[in-house]
């Protein structure tokens, strides 16, 4: 019986310790549902000290250098709609970011000066279909990062396509 305790304090102590048992729940059911929806190729999708990140390419939502997206990519992004919109203790924070490639004229034609601009309007794009599609609009925020913390380097193709890529990041209300 003793052993039996020990396993469930140390089992019960890292979780309290980082995140409240009712959001911990609701975020590991939300790992799981997401996993079941993505393939690999799709999005990532991490789970780590309390926050779930569903990291997508721009490839899979926009054309290169740009903020629009086709009706495939609403199809993908509405993926998430069922599983955000049962969330209760959880705010969904969305991060656009870009590589270091300048915006093309055809983007500072209409608007967008910067790589911060491109992505905050990327992420801008991904918040309303998100909204659209059932999500309390109460529990989104949407912001660009540009170039800022690549996730690789920019110095390569395979780093600048890394870097071209929209982060959903589900976390508790305190996060």
């Amino acid at each position: 019986m003793r052993r039996d305790f020990f396993k469930y304090v140390l089992f019960a102590v890292p979780l309290s310790a980082c995140v409240p048992r009712g959001e911990y729940e609701e975020l590991q059911r939300a790992y799981t549902e997401l996993q079941s929806r993505y393939s690999a190729d799709q999005a990532t999708i991490t789970m780590l000290e309390g926050r779930l990140k569903v990291t997508m390419r721009d490839r899979i939502l926009f054309s290169s250098g740009g903020y629009r997206i086709d009706d495939r990519a609403r199809a993908e992004l509405l993926k998430m709609v069922p599983t955000l919109r049962s969330l209760q203790q959880t705010r969904v924070i969305i991060e656009g970011y870009t590589d270091t490639t300048p915006v093309s004229r055809e983007m500072q034609r209409e608007g967008i000066a910067s790589n911060l601009d491109l992505s905050s309007r990327r992420a801008d794009t991904v918040a309303d279909v998100l909204i659209r599609g059932g999500v309390p609009r109460a529990i989104i925020s949407a912001d660009g990062r540009g170039e800022a913390n690549p996730v690789a380097s920019n110095a390569t193709a395979e780093g600048r396509a890394q870097n071209r890529s929209i982060e959903v990041t589900l976390v508790g209300p305190g996060g």
